[in-house]
């Protein structure tokens, strides 16, 4: 897993440190830098390959703009300096700096710098030319091969560069999981939900046991009693069967189209976490997005399930604080961060270890928020 994380010099972050576990939820105020904090990881996770590919940040979520305004802007100076985003796991420090002259139409160059930490340094035999001291234009997987001519370093060096690798942002639309007719590049879901029809076809035929799980979550809402791909469609024909309980048997099957939009994003966001084929390290962009309170709670608490029995690793954003009420902070591998601006616009991250009693008063972590105790509220009304 990814433990740490430090952004500089990105849009709103001038300088932030994020120390995450395995379920991590960020709440606070509209225009406080969630977004950017999560944006900043994607660009660093582009970056590995020692280039930056502007489509591609699209694809996976990144508002792209003119390079002027992908840096801080609260002194001119950072207008003109390197993004930083570092990215430290069990086994290395990554740091990727990307520089850009801000002239039209030019690229961001990136430079990388790596260092293996404990143990891991005493497992490679043979270092070569390479210096972690000077920064190198190299991929990451070039770097990494370059520390050892014998070619054996550990596998889950490798396995820890190909999680940072396929970092995304998701944030599923309505009209992307209701139609499936989109294709994606970003295989095999989409940052906006293209794709589920088919991911779904893949499980239902190589892990049906995955596809139970999948059933057996979306219980979760009350009306639910089955989801079926029919095996009889088109080649064009993109269709699931959802069975609702209260309806006459012989109207008891709809299709996606007629289902209500939370049921959508909980389908997309069960089957994100079940399935061997998403990435392993994610984030999901407003968690919320057309869910009750009460669901957003419930719904925390089975993909803290989820993460941990097929091992993915998860940053949430948040505006509901129903969502919080969902974690345990007693779990070290759940974590709840409050992030706001601060006196001079700059965005930081504060990290809630505990719930705390208040007054002798079990008080949720939703109310906490909302009496303003943990922060990330607006101040100006």
């Amino acid at each position: 897993m990814i433990e740490e994380i430090r952004i500089k010099n990105f849009k709103s972050v001038q300088k932030l440190k994020l120390e995450l576990g395995r379920i991590n939820v960020i709440i606070g105020a509209n225009g406080s830098g969630k977004s950017n904090l999560l944006e900043a990881i994607t660009m660093g996770s582009i970056g590995l390959s020692s280039k930056v590919d502007l489509a591609l940040l699209n694809l996976r979520g990144v508002r792209v703009t003119e390079p002027v305004y992908m840096r801080s802007a609260f002194e001119k100076e950072s207008t003109e300096e390197d993004v930083e985003v570092c990215l430290k796991s069990k086994s290395f420090n990554i740091s990727i700096y990307f520089s850009n002259n801000n002239l039209p139409f030019n690229k961001w160059e990136v430079a990388l710098e790596l260092d293996f930490r404990e143990p891991v340094r005493k497992k490679i035999s043979t270092w070569t030319g390479i210096s972690t001291d000077t920064k190198t234009k190299d991929s990451l997987y070039t770097l990494i091969k370059g520390y050892d001519s014998k070619n054996d370093i550990p596998p889950f060096v490798y396995q820890e560069t190909k999680i940072l690798e396929n970092f995304l942002i998701y944030a599923p639309e309505n009209l992307q999981l209701r139609n499936f007719h989109s294709e994606t590049q970003v295989e095999p879901l989409g940052t906006h939900g293209e794709g589920l029809f088919r991911l779904l076809q893949v499980i239902a035929h190589e892990k049906p046991e995955h596809l139970k799980i999948i059933r057996e979550k979306m219980k979760l809402m009350d009306w639910f009693e089955d989801l079926d791909i029919p095996n009889n469609l088109f080649a064009t024909e993109k269709r699931l069967r959802v069975k609702d309980r209260f309806l006459a048997e012989d109207l008891a099957y709809f299709d996606q189209r007629s289902a209500n939009e939370g049921f959508l994003y909980l389908l997309f966001y069960v089957t994100l976490f079940v399935s061997d084929y998403t990435p392993k390290f994610f984030a999901i962009d407003n968690l919320d997005n057309a869910l009750n309170p009460k669901l957003c709670r419930k719904l925390m608490t089975i993909l803290v399930d989820l993460a941990k029995e097929f091992d993915k690793q998860v940053i949430f954003t948040t505006h509901n604080p129903a969502v919080l009420d969902g974690l345990d902070l007693n779990d070290d591998e759940q974590r709840l961060f409050v992030i706001q601006r601060n006196l001079d616009g700059h965005t930081k991250v504060q990290r809630v270890k505990k719930k705390s009693e208040l007054n002798g008063e079990n008080v949720r972590l939703s109310e906490q928020f909302l009496r303003g105790y943990l922060g990330g509220l607006p101040k100006h009304f």
